[in-house]
């Protein structure tokens, strides 16, 4: 079975992940792919400096994420650019990150997902799971976290389709607003309901 792992940003998704791969299952992780892609000296780093400009290049060849990041959340345009250039790199690796869990053996694969359905994925998977939360809690925890002001936050939530519009899409639901004890009650349930095997 192949699970989609998915939600919004700052819903927690990383922390369900987590558990997922405390349990010993396999995960495919569209964000850390992501990173693996653009690589100091890959081709699509090379792509990214010669649409958005070297100024996006940290000296020591690595990608200002800060820099490029607060170019993409506020302009749909260069969001979409960035898209149709990382987009099939990060797909091509993890359709062969997932072929080989399965070719190892493995009876349930995670595929981590964070823009699932803004990237149209839901064919790669068999399940779909979203964590939710609450748009406030949401905001606090992106604040936080990244240390930004509201109107930042914001327009970071705002970039993304509502949880709530994914949720009706999912075939099982995560409310992650309490306690890490609550979240892993929840997910053991669906995991059970679903007779997943490793």
């Amino acid at each position: 079975m192949i699970i989609g792992l998915t939600g919004s940003i700052a819903t927690g998704k990383s922390t369900v992940s987590r558990m997922l791969k405390n349990k010993g299952f396999p995960i495919v992780d569209a964000d850390e792919i992501a990173r693996l892609v653009v690589e100091p000296g890959s081709a699509v780093l090379k792509e990214i400096a010669a649409v958005f400009g070297e100024d996006v290049i940290c000296p020591d060849g690595t990608l200002d994420r800060e820099k490029l990041g607060a170019r993409i959340f506020t302009n749909e345009e260069d969001r979409g650019k960035l898209n149709a250039i990382m987009h099939p790199a990060v797909r091509s690796e993890m359709i062969r990150q997932k072929q080989q869990w399965l070719d190892e053996g493995a009876k349930t694969v995670v595929m981590d997902i964070p823009l699932l359905f803004e990237s149209k994925l839901q064919s790669y998977v068999d399940k779909i799971i979203v964590i939710s939360a609450k748009p406030a809690i949401q905001r606090e925890r992106l604040i936080a976290r990244n240390n930004l002001s509201e109107s930042e936050a914001d327009a970071r939530i705002a970039s993304q389709i509502p949880v709530s519009e994914k949720e009706k899409q999912a075939d099982a639901v995560i409310h992650n607003d309490g306690s890490l004890l609550e979240t892993e009650k929840q997910l053991d349930s669906i995991l059970f309901g679903w007779n997943v095997k490793l």
